[in-house]
């Protein structure tokens, strides 16, 4: 037997407020649980957050799209305006365009072209052309995977191109195998469930019972295999329910600037991102925006405090953000309406993420989602001293 195994199971959106009347999950195999903050923004910025220990003004992973219309990849994509528009805002079209650009423009990161307008595609630029989830991933500065190479520590880590069930059956191999003393699993698709259902479906209790299942099992292996056993399960953000909708895009539209030669947008679902090139834009977008009662204009020592203020502007010169349980729609994200999301400010109930641990000897200084970082890299510290030389480095699934 391998004398350690450090398993680190990141549950997409298992928010604090869906689990914390759930006092059964888990219960047996990480009964030390907490609440953790997340960060203000969406999986882009959480799961980078995760992985490096630093917050989104450190790291630059924020949101996906930005106005960069020197830098944009997606100039020859522009003839696709003249295709009609029915065919072009079809989910379906859109998926197989996006694999198809994925593939073309070498993105390794997540990637989807969503609902941005091909009219004007040619002045976004994407900011994940990266995995954080490999070495080298982030936008700045190091993530646990550069940590682990360095420190020549084998480790498993979620293959995003295939299935959670291939996943969790690769971890299981490598555990067999013993190649492995670290293992980071990424389970997305409680998340997936949760946009379409809402945060009060019994399906959340089929989908939780699946992956304690999974959990159970992959324990249940590496203590066949491994002496000491150390599990952490957490999660990124919650998912508030989407009761009120809000067109802020048709009460922008109405002012009649010109997108390119005026200002520019993204409407995410929560927030609406702005850029201005001349001073009446400003004014007159943001005198409108005084005015949307559903959110409000994030102030510059807010977005200090969240440690998502960006001097230079690239991700929006103004932040619009709604209140949770509204979702802008339609979008940059998609033109019709989703059942929940999440991308709230990190203090609103359903934002919360959560921490499950086997053992009780976590820090209680760990009460933001970046700390989490601060376990894998004690637990990478415990291996590099007594890694051979000769190890493997990585296992996906």
């Amino acid at each position: 037997m391998k004398p350690r195994l450090d398993l680190f199971i990141m549950i997409d959106a298992c928010g604090w407020e869906i689990i914390k009347d759930r006092p059964q999950f888990l219960h047996g195999l990480a009964p030390h649980r907490r609440r953790l903050e997340s960060v203000f923004g969406y999986s882009s910025t959480c799961v980078p957050s995760i992985l490096s220990g630093h917050w989104p003004d450190e790291h630059h992973n924020w949101c996906y799209f930005i106005h960069d219309p020197q830098n944009s990849p997606f100039r020859s994509l522009r003839w696709l305006r003249w295709l009609p528009q029915a065919l072009t805002s079809r989910r379906i079209v859109r998926r197989w365009l996006t694999k198809f650009v994925k593939s073309r423009l070498g993105f390794s990161g997540y990637f989807d072209l969503y609902n941005i307008p091909f009219q004007h595609i040619h002045l976004y630029d994407f900011t994940e052309k990266k995995s954080p989830l490999q070495p080298n991933g982030m936008n700045r500065g190091p993530n646990i995977f550069d940590s682990l190479v360095a420190n020549k520590v084998p480790y498993f880590v979620t293959d995003t191109a295939v299935s959670e069930e291939a996943n969790r059956d690769g971890l299981i191999q490598a555990i067999e195998s013993e190649k492995i003393t670290f293992a980071f699993q990424y389970w997305a698709g409680l998340d997936g469930l949760l946009h379409r259902v809402g945060n009060q479906s019994p399906d959340i209790d089929v989908k939780l019972a699946e992956y304690e299942a999974w959990v159970a099992q992959t324990v249940a292996t590496a203590q066949e295999h491994y002496t000491e056993v150390n599990l952490h399960v957490f999660s990124d953000h919650g998912m508030a329910n989407c009761d009120q909708h809000l067109d802020l895009r048709a009460k922008i539209d109405a002012l009649g600037l010109r997108i390119g030669t005026d200002y520019n947008v993204v409407y995410d679902s929560t927030m609406a991102r702005f850029w201005y090139f001349n001073v009446e834009a400003r004014d007159r977008i943001i005198a409108v925006l005084n005015q949307v009662p559903e959110g409000r204009i994030m102030p510059e020592y807010e977005l200090k405090t969240l440690r998502a203020q960006f001097d230079d502007g690239r991700f929006g010169e103004t932040i619009f953000l709604v209140q949770e349980g509204v979702l802008i729609v339609p979008s940059h994200m998609g033109e019709r309406p989703i059942r929940a999301m999440h991308g709230y400010h990190p203090h609103d109930p359903q934002s919360y993420a959560t921490l499950f641990s086997s053992t009780p000897d976590v820090p209680a200084s760990i009460t933001h989602i970046p700390h989490i970082h601060r376990l894998m890299a004690r637990a990478v510290a415990v291996h590099a001293a007594a890694v051979s030389p000769d190890s493997t480095h990585a296992l996906a699934a």
